[in-house]
């Protein structure tokens, strides 16, 4: 049993990066284990993005060393769809637009291909039953069924694209979720409903990390573990309550 709990963990050794001749990520060590949620916090610049962005291979930042694997992925020889079949899922700070993609059609080739992966006698689900399948996920997250029909992301409102968002991490269910600032943008209903996604999401089986700013998303799902980044490096860590002493003092008062 220890083995197995041991081999579901996502770990990041010495990781540096960087985008356009700048040193951003500067040796990060990180582990997170299955049932696990993890969020980081920290002042702008600190790299944030840029970890979880690296973390599932964004062509923008170059990896200069170090080492990221998840179970027995090495997960830095893999592309990102690739990376994405093996279970990493990153919801966007900026979710993109989609135009001449509805989001039906979105949802349904990429459930079919990350079910076929999984199992390659699987038969891949037809249209009208899709429709019915998905239907009780939209419900949860109060995403109106005519959005199936609207091109991806389309002239949707921030707060209907994080929805959009954690409606495709419950669909996937994948081994990692990275979410980037999911909570940016938000009003108070919906921050219920998208931080309600993501604990339906939550389970021994997976893990979480949380990239924000603010604690307001932490009220709703409780971390594990708390990290503040700083020029490029994890600099503390703490369990929930450093999160409320963050909230109260900001982060100018930790150093190295």
């Amino acid at each position: 049993m220890q083995l197995d709990i041991i081999k579901k963990m996502l770990k990041v050794k010495d990781l540096r990066v960087s985008a356009e001749d700048k040193d951003i990520l500067k040796g990060i060590n990180l582990e997170i284990k299955s049932g696990e949620v993890h969020c980081i916090m920290g002042p702008n610049g600190a790299g944030k993005s840029t970890l979880v962005n690296s973390l599932m291979g964004h062509p923008s930042y170059e990896v200069l060393s170090g080492e990221v694997s998840l179970n027995d992925s090495n997960l830095l020889e893999l592309e990102p769809f690739e990376r994405s079949l093996e279970g990493v899922f990153l919801a966007f700070q900026y979710p993109r637009e989609i135009a001449g993609v509805t989001l039906f059609n979105f949802l349904l080739a990429a459930y079919n291909e990350h079910m076929f992966h999984q199992d390659q006698d699987y038969r891949r689900m037809k249209a009208f039953k899709f429709r019915k399948f998905i239907k009780p996920y939209l419900l949860d997250l109060k995403v109106p069924e005519d959005f199936l029909e609207r091109y991806l992301n389309h002239g949707f409102s921030g707060g209907e694209k994080k929805k959009i968002e954690i409606l495709q991490l419950k669909l996937f269910n994948p081994k990692i979720a990275l979410l980037d600032e999911t909570d940016s943008g938000l009003d108070v209903d919906a921050l219920k409903v998208v931080s309600q996604g993501i604990n339906d999401f939550k389970s021994k089986e997976n893990a979480i990390l949380i990239v924000t700013h603010y604690q307001r998303i932490l009220d709703h799902v409780k971390p594990d573990f708390v990290h503040v980044m700083k020029d490029g490096k994890i600099v503390k860590s703490g369990d929930y309550k450093f999160a409320q002493e963050l909230e109260q003092k900001g982060f100018e008062w930790i150093t190295e």
